[in-house]
């Protein structure tokens, strides 16, 4: 795989959500939420404690199904790039079927691209850009200016958890009902994407230390939704980062909700036969 490089990294991660809107390029925490509602706020102390623990809580979970949303706003048009899934979170791999909407890339419908997310590689399937059809992309993520958090159209549900290590500021929202009826706990703050990757598991630690590298401001607004398990079932995040050229900055905002924990998932990542080898057009930016 050939990509191209800008001068700085942050512009790489810039070309990638361009790239992105283009064509795809191509427990313990129960008990804390009971002493919240009872006092009806939680320092904020305790509350980042929460949301710091959730990829630990969510890798005992086992597996859940996924959706994902990643919205961004490019020429004064805002696009969704939507995505569902599996992830086995013991085996720190899954699947995901991301679609563009219908006339986002030029007035074309887009074929889903097919993704599975494994530790420090995405691999992707019928994303175009001269790749043939049967064949997958392999990208390492721990090369990527973003880490992966946008370049796939998805921030995977491992790396949103592991980037809470980096919470900070973090206040107790309030309770509210999630997809199903399920109470949740909703706390706010900022992930300081430096600090997670200090914080994180040794399979997350490449990707989020590039993304540190990679972005211009460390800090990360976030929405973190939390079940009485300690079980993060939401979280949104707000990507920033600056334009080339004196335009204004692009926010990128990523959402990830997990549901229906303990479902089977089956996951095989494609042989080396079946890996492309050859270059990729890369539109450019």
């Amino acid at each position: 795989m050939v990509v191209r490089r800008h001068g700085r990294r942050r512009g790489v991660v810039a070309a990638a959500v361009s790239s992105l809107t283009a064509g795809l390029l191509a427990t313990g925490c129960s008990g804390m939420g009971a002493a919240a509602d009872e006092r009806g706020s939680v320092d904020e102390a305790t509350a980042a404690a929460v949301v710091q623990r959730a990829a630990d809580v969510l890798a005992r979970s086992g597996s859940s199904r996924a959706r994902t949303s990643m919205e961004t706003a490019t020429g004064g048009t805002r696009v969704t790039i939507r995505g569902r899934g599996a992830f086995d979170y013991e085996e720190r791999i899954g699947r995901l079927v991301v679609v563009l909407p219908q006339d986002a890339a030029g007035g074309e419908e887009h074929q889903p691209v097919t993704e599975l997310l494994a530790p420090g590689a995405l691999y992707m399937k019928d994303r175009g850009a001269g790749v043939p059809a049967d064949k997958w992309v392999r990208i390492d993520t721990t090369g990527l200016a973003d880490g992966n958090l946008v370049t796939g159209g998805a921030t995977d549900p491992l790396s949103a958890a592991e980037l809470l290590r980096g919470a900070r500021e973090v206040t107790y929202v309030g309770e509210e009902k999630a997809e199903g009826g399920v109470t949740v706990r909703h706390y706010r703050g900022t992930a300081d994407i430096g600090r997670a990757a200090e914080a994180a598991n040794p399979h997350a630690r490449g990707a989020l230390a590039a993304a540190a590298k990679g972005f211009s401001d460390d800090a990360v607004p976030f929405d973190a939704y939390v079940d009485e398990q300690g079980r993060l079932r939401k979280v949104r995040h707000r990507f920033t980062f600056p334009n080339s050229g004196g335009q204004k900055a692009t926010e990128v905002v990523s959402t990830t909700v997990l549901y229906d924990f303990g479902t089977g998932v089956k996951v095989e990542l494609p042989p080396e036969r079946d890996i492309y080898a050859g270059r990729i057009a890369v539109p450019q930016s």
